[in-house]
């Protein structure tokens, strides 16, 4: 159902019903949870790192990182060095597409003479 096919009276029965559904859910975790879980609802604690940690992170990182930079390229990738191999075409498929390749365009030709 739209909700501009709504009445004014259900409109308002609607609203009621959510503000007593809001109520009741408040009264239902305030029976479950004690004051300082209300004041932290909805809230994840973060986990800190202290200053140190994070210096030693950021370190070990950046040793992994001058690692990688001052290695010889043929240890990282031992095949191609990183680059694809080329696609060769044997003489026989060149000699076979250019002369489809021919045909192909002389009919376009004849086709555009008439």
């Amino acid at each position: 159902m739209n909700i501009y096919d709504l009445t004014i009276k259900q409109l308002r029965r609607a609203v009621s019903i959510k503000e007593q559904i809001e109520n009741l859910t408040r009264q239902l975790g305030s029976m479950f949870k004690t004051s300082a879980d209300l004041n932290t609802a909805g809230r994840k604690k973060r986990r800190g790192l202290s200053t140190a940690a994070r210096r030693r992170i950021a370190a070990a990182q950046k040793a992994r990182w001058a690692k990688l930079r001052h290695s010889e390229p043929a240890a990282r990738s031992s095949k191609h060095n990183g680059k694809a191999p080329k696609k060769r075409m044997s003489s026989a498929a060149r000699a076979n597409l250019s002369a489809k390749l021919k045909a192909y365009w002389a009919s376009k030709k004849k086709a555009a003479r008439r």
